[in-house]
């Protein structure tokens, strides 16, 4: 090191370091985290992992994904398996899974993809579906209020030569959907149509795992109709055995990250090509591969618990008053205004419980670490405000459960998000 750059380079050094455990006084002490996770409503990617799940990822190879990661294989190749298909690639998210998926489909416009219209390719991915694959979007409302149909398929779907419209070429699914399973009948009889008219069938299937735990069906069968599937790790199968002692309660922690999407071989050979594109190329990703492999064997035996709270937890809302928009497996989309409570009371009064619960407008999600004392306690907070709004001369108005709208339509937002305070 020549004299003169000594002392520089030492005070770049200085301005580079960052103590992380200085910055965060509790770093070291997750206790806190994993006991505010166990009593948050909000989503069940909030899981975290465990130092028994890093121990075990720990063990994995330190390939670079780009050129070939041993470990990333070994999971893409059992997952693909598993799921009846060719190959599988392991994605960052499934935001990334689906798009890249679409991208991979959809060669040339002008094209459109049908879906629901509340499907999370339509409203909780930016836009991605127009931004990265120039797709129109035909956003279907199901007729019966629940799936698509067939029916709902035949008359939205765009074929033949008029220039004005852009011809489908992608149908894209989603189950779980908002909590709600899709019959699988209804699924086939789509796929079958789709096949019969050259129509691709894409799956978002982030939480899959819950169908096959709640139905019994194997993920083969629910894959088969389907060209491309995307399903997440970080969700409902992101939850572990790992265990960690809090407040006399074993909580099961989960996967920090990562999706696969599977399809033939060629399909995920582009894919593969479309993820370096999209800047979805990883490098040593042993470690986010391990913490999903431990996953994948520690999940399927506890999400039927997952369904049975959730259960609770909406009838227990139901027997109270509040109206019940939507609820199946791990969700509940619930509207208090039936007792004259708002959703920003409900969330003041929840975070200020002598152990908080966190909840964030109309969807309340269980997951595998969800504490049961929780939804005991948010029913019981619901059923104190109602109280107080009834003693202050509030009338609780009937329920509207499977009712239309005051304008007659069909539509109704159940998804009510609440924004941070602080944003």
């Amino acid at each position: 090191m020549s004299p003169e750059l000594e002392k520089p380079r030492f005070t770049v050094a200085d301005e580079v370091k960052f103590d992380m455990l200085a910055a965060i006084s509790d770093l070291g002490d997750h206790s806190k985290q994993y006991r505010a996770i166990s009593r948050n409503l909000v989503s069940d990617t909030l899981t975290a992992p465990t130092k028994e799940m890093y121990a075990y990822a720990l063990q994995a190879s330190l390939g670079d994904d780009v050129y070939f990661e041993p470990t990333a294989d070994s999971l893409e190749t059992h997952i693909a398996r598993l799921t009846g298909k060719e190959a599988a690639v392991f994605m960052p998210s499934g935001t990334m899974s689906n798009q890249i998926a679409l991208r991979t489909h959809l060669v040339q416009p002008p094209y459109s993809v049908l879906c629901d219209y509340r499907s999370h390719i339509n409203k909780y991915e930016a836009g991605g579906t127009a931004f990265h694959s120039g797709a129109h979007t035909v956003a279907v409302i199901p007729s019966n209020r629940h799936h698509l149909t067939l029916p709902d398929v035949k008359q939205f779907i765009i074929q033949g030569s008029d220039i004005h419209l852009a011809p489908t070429h992608v149908i894209a699914l989603e189950n779980t959907l908002n909590g709600a399973i899709f019959p699988q009948e209804e699924i086939i009889k789509i796929s079958e149509f789709a096949r019969k008219e050259g129509i691709k069938m894409h799956l978002d299937g982030a939480r899959l795992w819950h169908v096959a735990t709640e139905t019994g069906t194997s993920m083969k069968e629910l894959c088969d109709p389907f060209d491309s599937i995307s399903l997440c790790f970080s969700k409902g199968l992101g939850k572990c055995d790992g265990h960690v002692r809090i407040h006399r309660s074993w909580y099961y922690l989960g996967a920090p990250v990562g999706s696969c999407v599977v399809g033939t071989k060629d399909f995920i050979a582009r894919a593969r090509w479309y993820r370096k594109l999209f800047g979805g190329g990883m490098r040593q990703i042993g470690l986010l591969v391990g913490c999903a492999a431990y996953a994948l064997n520690h999940n399927f035996p506890k999400l039927p618990r997952v369904h049975a709270l959730a259960h609770k937890l909406e009838v227990g809302l139901r027997e109270l008053g509040a109206q019940i928009t939507s609820a199946g497996t791990c969700m509940v989309f619930f509207d208090p205004t039936p007792l004259g409570i708002e959703y920003d009371e409900i969330s003041e009064r929840a975070a200020n419980l002598p152990e908080p619960v966190t909840v964030r407008g109309s969807r309340l999600v269980i997951h595998i670490q969800t504490e049961d004392q929780t939804v005991d306690d948010f029913l019981a907070l619901v059923k104190t405000v109602a109280k107080e709004k009834k003693a202050a001369g509030f009338i609780p108005s009937p329920p509207t459960e499977g009712k239309p709208t005051t304008t007659g339509s069909i539509y109704q937002e159940i998804h009510r998000r609440q924004k941070p305070k602080s944003q």
